[in-house]
């Protein structure tokens, strides 16, 4: 039986929202294991001058606990 654990981050990223959950699943795979899967719960952006200068996501990250 498998058991799973679920933690949640933030990422960020200059580029998009897709970029930010690309580098906030690669940064949480360098700390957890076995990291199955993500649900980007929140999508929001940072603006500055009028003009969006940050794109942020808050993730859940689900792995599987070792034994």
């Amino acid at each position: 039986m498998a058991i799973a654990r679920v933690t949640e981050i933030t990422s960020s990223s200059a580029i998009s929202f897709e970029d930010a959950i690309k580098q906030g699943i690669e940064r949480a795979n360098k700390t957890l294991r076995n990291v199955k899967s993500a649900w980007v719960q929140e999508q929001t952006v940072k603006v500055e001058d009028g003009k969006i200068s940050e794109y942020r996501v808050n993730m859940k990250i689900t792995f599987i606990l070792d034994d």
